[in-house]
């Protein structure tokens, strides 16, 4: 099973490039059952499966508590333990979870019946334009090795799932077979191949886990775009330019119509260091109003008269301090990215188009990261690795204003009745009330 890649830069000596295994790019050394995932540098992750909860069409007492659960929730994080969030849209060609069945009947009706399966049918096949939105958080701890990481990564699992269930928000570990097929459908856009796998395929076969999730091909030979099996793919960061930001922008890119990976890398600061860091940023900014101020003196105009970006950096350090100070905030650093993927060129071209438009709206810009495509494509799988050095410092409330929270699915398996549509997820609701009913007593 040999996956090739070209890379702009691999050239071997004398003529021709250096060809390497698409496995080379995916960055983890080993995967194990129960999804402790081991990287480079001593760091061992697991990932969480979390769900919906109804924060759109909440309240506004019931959205600032979910604002301020959401801020403990990334509070719990210290400085020893990075994570990250994957919002994950992807265009699923699988058979449906719901099957019509709506049987004839020795009556005059069956035309009225055939009508109604039709609409159904019809409403299930474009629920949501068939796109799947799924979220996650992979959380990571530095260790020596994996006997002395998976304690530590089992008690903080029911650590963020009980911090989830304060929430009201259903969440699963996963196993690493489901890590594994998460990372197969990241690496396999648009496509109707299955995963198909198990743990004693590796020995039978002598293969990896990595040959069993491994895309076709990837090229990285251009620098704003890459090509990943038949698909094309753009990797852009999003710089955080708004001194206030909205609720509704991680929601607004989430609802579009694309397949794509939206990924929240977050470091904590230890408090101290912040609290420093801060200190020494508003000592520099003293020391450029005192040149300032000299300039002035000397050029005859009058020294309180500063240009204004020092002011507002001033006053935005000050604030940023007394956060830390007296509030309960944190400092974080954010690498907040987007990977677009689409099956022509002008299609990606246009999807980046329109989350651009979305960040402008909101006094943010998309950048396209050039010719580190690469490293902005592995950063976003769902591994809790990030090669993208780019990090804005955010405040706990700043960073949590990036709720990841939109509206909750009513979707029960079995004989459940088609009830209409979700109006913020377009989405079908299927609801069995006899459960609905023994479940509330």
């Amino acid at each position: 099973m040999k996956n090739t890649k070209k890379k702009n830069g691999a050239v071997a000596k004398g003529k021709g490039r250096a060809t390497l295994s698409a496995q080379q790019t995916i960055p983890y050394l080993s995967m194990h059952p129960d999804g402790v995932c081991k990287l480079p540098g001593g760091l061992y992750t697991k990932t969480v499966e979390y769900e919906d909860i109804n924060y759109s069409v909440a309240s506004t007492e019931d959205q600032a508590a979910i604002f301020s659960g959401w801020s403990s929730f990334l509070n719990y994080f210290d400085s020893s333990l990075p994570f990250q969030l994957s919002f994950i849209n992807r265009r699923s060609h699988s058979r449906s979870r719901y099957q019509v069945n709506i049987p004839k009947a020795d009556d005059n009706y069956n035309s009225v019946r055939d009508e109604f399966t039709g609409m159904l049918k019809n409403q299930i096949a474009k629920s949501n334009n068939g796109i799947e939105r799924s979220k996650y958080i992979t959380f990571g701890i530095p260790a020596e090795g994996i006997a002395e990481a998976r304690p530590r990564l089992e008690r903080v699992e029911a650590d963020v799932m009980g911090n989830f269930k304060r929430l009201g928000v259903p969440s699963e570990p996963m196993d690493g077979r489901a890590r594994l097929a998460l990372l197969h459908s990241q690496m396999h856009p648009g496509s109707r191949e299955p995963f198909r796998f198990s743990w004693k395929d590796i020995p039978q076969t002598g293969l990896g886990t990595k040959d069993f999730i491994a895309p076709d091909s990837l090229d990285f030979r251009q620098s704003r775009t890459f090509r990943i099996g038949q698909y094309w793919g753009a990797v852009s960061y999003l710089q955080i330019m708004a001194s206030e930001l909205s609720d509704k922008l991680l929601a607004e890119i989430l609802e579009l119509d694309a397949e794509m990976t939206v990924t929240m890398h977050i470091q904590t600061v230890d408090q101290l260091k912040a609290i420093k860091t801060i200190k020494g940023k508003i000592s520099d900014i003293g020391k450029m109003k005192v040149e300032e101020q000299r300039k002035a003196v000397r050029s005859g105009y009058d020294p309180d008269i500063l240009p204004p970006d020092l002011i507002t950096f001033s006053k935005d350090a000050a604030e940023f301090l007394a956060d830390l100070q007296s509030r309960n905030e944190r400092m974080f650093l954010l690498t907040f990215t987007v990977v677009n993927l689409a099956p022509t060129r002008q299609r990606l071209e246009n999807d980046v188009f329109t989350v651009g438009g979305i960040a402008q709206k909101y006094n943010c810009a998309l950048r396209r990261l050039d010719w580190q495509q690469e490293q902005g494509f592995v950063s976003s799988l769902a591994l809790g690795y990030n090669e993208v050095e780019i990090q804005r410092g955010m405040t706990t409330s700043s960073t949590a204003i990036f709720i990841p929270f939109m509206t909750r699915e009513l979707r029960m398996a079995g004989q459940a009745l088609y009830y209409g549509m979700n109006a913020l997820s377009h989405n079908v609701i299927m609801a069995d009330r006899k459960k609905l009913k023994s479940a509330n007593g």
